[in-house]
C-alpha cells in the first residue's frame, strides 16, 4: 500500500500562496497590518519565519481604534511584539467611537494604513483575509444584489494590497498560534450579531454549513468563477475594435461612440469595466446612467457616481475620474525649487532666457517677482504671447481639449491679478524677460 503524500507545513503553504500572490519584483519593503488578532498574528509570524525567502523588510503597522476600553491594552502589545522582532512598528489611534460602523471603520483603517505606507517608504501593505473572511464577503454582496463582477469580492493583489492568506482557514491559522504559544486578541465585536458580518459568522454561516459542510469552499469557488469573469472582460477592453481605452491622471476614459454602438447589455459591462480600471466599482443602475449621458449628452457633462466619482463626456469620450481639492494659492519662494500642486510637479531655477519663447510647451520663463501657482478663476483672462486682445482662460483649456472635470486642478502661474502662463498650453505676453536676461524657468509635470 503507497503511503499518503506528506502534507505541507504551513510555513511551505504559505511562502507557495505568497508567491502566488505575486508581489511585484522590485518590492522591496512591506507593510503587516496587524490588529492582534489570531489571523493577523499568523499573518506576521509566517512573513517573518519565511524572510530569507522572500527577502521583503517588514514595517508594522496596528490601528487603534479606540472603541474597546482594552484597545490600548492590545495596541501595546503589538507595539511590544514587533520591537522584540526587531521591526519597525507604527500605532495609530483613530479615535472613532461605538456608533462607528463596519465600513466607515475599515475606511478609515485603510486611509491610515496607506498614509503609513507612503511615510515608511513601503511598496505595499499585508492584510490578514483569509478563507472565511472570503466566504463572507461573497455572502454579504450576494444578500446586497452585487453584480457578478463584485462577486469577484477580494483579490490575492489588488493594486498595494495582497492578501495570501486567502487559501487558508481561519481555523488552522488560529490552531497555529496557540501551537505556538502566541497570545492573541479575541476582539468581542466579531462576533456580535449587531455587526452583518458578525451576524454572517456566528448564526448565518454555521447553520449553513450544519447542511452543506463546504459551504464556504463553494462561496469562495464563486468568487474565483466571478474574478474569471471580471478579468477576462477587463483584458477585452484592449481587443475590442474602437474602444481607445486610455488611462488618465484622475481616471480612465473610452471613445465615446464605440460604446453607444453596442447593444444596452454589451455596452454596459463595457463601462463597468472600463469604471473598474479607473478604479471605481460600477453597480448596473449607476451603468445606465453613465450610458444615458453617453448617448444623450452634450460635451461638458458630467454625472455624480458617488464618493467624489463622477462621469464626463468631454470632446468624444467618456471619462471616469475621481475629483480631488484644488490646492490653494503657493508662491514660489525661493530662487530654485520644486513642488507638487494637485497632480501636478512644478520645478524652478535660475537661467538665462533663450531667444525664442514658445507659446505652449511644459517650460517658460519669467521676470522673477512675485511669482504664484493658482487653479483657475472666474473672469480670468489673458494676453496670449504673440497675439493680440484678451482671451479668457477657460477658452485656451476648451482649445486645448482639457475635460471640464480637470479644469479646476488646473495649474496657473500668476503675478497679483495677471495670468502668466496657463501651465502647458499658452504663456501670456507679460513678464516676458529679454534674451539672455536672467530669469526664472518653470518646468511643469502632469501627474
Amino acid at each position: 500500500m503507497t503511503p499518503p503524500a506528506p502534507v505541507p507545513d504551513l510555513e511551505t503553504r504559505f511562502l507557495a500562496a505568497l508567491r502566488r500572490s505575486a508581489p511585484p519584483a522590485h518590492w522591496k519593503r512591506l507593510v503587516v497590518a496587524v490588529s492582534g488578532g489570531a489571523d493577523s498574528l499568523a499573518l506576521l509570524h509566517l512573513l517573518y519565519a519565511t524572510r530569507d525567502a522572500h527577502r521583503l523588510e517588514l514595517v508594522v503597522a496596528h490601528a487603534d481604534h479606540g472603541i474597546h476600553p482594552r484597545s490600548a491594552d492590545v495596541a501595546r502589545r503589538v507595539e511590544n511584539l514587533a520591537t522584540a522582532l526587531g521591526l519597525a512598528v507604527h500605532v495609530g489611534r483613530l479615535e472613532l467611537d461605538a456608533s462607528t460602523g463596519e465600513t466607515a471603520a475599515r475606511a478609515a483603517r485603510h486611509l491610515w494604513l496607506e498614509q503609513i505606507r507612503l511615510a515608511s517608504g513601503a511598496d505595499g501593505i499585508a492584510l490578514a483575509h483569509h478563507m472565511d473572511d472570503q466566504a463572507e464577503t461573497v455572502l454579504l454582496r450576494v444578500l446586497a444584489g452585487s453584480g457578478p463582477a463584485g462577486l469577484a469580492a477580494m483579490a490575492r493583489r489588488h493594486g498595494v494590497l495582497l492578501r495570501p492568506l486567502l487559501g487558508f482557514r481561519r481555523s488552522e491559522l488560529e490552531a497555529w498560534v496557540q501551537d505556538r504559544g502566541i497570545e492573541a486578541w479575541d476582539d468581542p465585536a466579531n462576533r456580535d450579531p449587531a455587526h452583518r458580518r458578525s451576524w454572517l459568522r456566528v448564526e448565518v454561516l454555521p447553520r449553513l454549513a450544519e447542511r452543506i459542510p463546504d459551504v464556504a469552499a463553494q462561496l469562495v469557488r464563486v468568487a474565483s468563477h466571478a474574478a474569471s469573469d471580471r478579468a477576462a472582460w477587463d483584458r477585452v477592453l484592449d481587443v475590442l475594435p474602437g474602444l481607445d481605452v486610455r488611462p488618465e491622471a484622475d481616471g480612465a476614459s473610452v471613445a465615446a461612440r464605440t460604446v453607444v454602438e453596442y447593444d444596452s447589455p454589451l455596452a454596459r459591462v463595457v463601462v463597468q469595466a472600463v469604471a473598474r480600471r479607473a478604479g471605481l466599482p460600477l453597480g448596473p443602475a449607476r451603468a445606465r446612467r453613465v450610458l444615458n449621458l453617453a448617448r444623450k449628452g452634450t460635451s461638458g457633462r458630467l454625472v455624480e457616481l458617488g464618493a467624489g466619482w463622477c462621469a464626463e463626456l468631454a470632446f468624444g469620450r467618456l471619462r471616469f475620474f475621481r475629483t480631488a481639492d484644488v490646492p490653494g494659492t503657493v508662491a514660489l519662494m525661493a530662487a530654485e525649487g520644486s513642488l507638487s500642486w494637485g497632480d501636478w510637479r512644478i520645478r524652478w531655477r535660475p537661467d538665462r532666457t533663450p531667444a525664442r519663447q514658445p507659446r505652449d510647451g511644459s517650460v517658460a520663463w519669467f521676470i522673477p517677482e512675485g511669482i504664484q501657482v493658482r487653479g483657475p478663476a472666474a473672469g480670468d483672462r489673458l494676453v496670449p504671447l504673440g497675439g493680440t486682445g484678451h482671451r479668457p482662460v477657460v477658452r485656451c483649456l476648451q482649445d486645448a481639449k482639457v475635460p471640464r472635470g480637470r479644469r479646476a486642478g488646473w495649474p496657473l502661474l500668476v503675478a497679483g491679478a495677471e495670468v502668466l502662463w496657463v501651465a502647458g498650453i499658452c504663456r501670456a505676453a507679460v513678464a516676458v524677460p529679454a534674451e539672455g536676461e536672467e530669469a526664472v524657468r518653470v518646468e511643469v509635470d502632469a501627474g
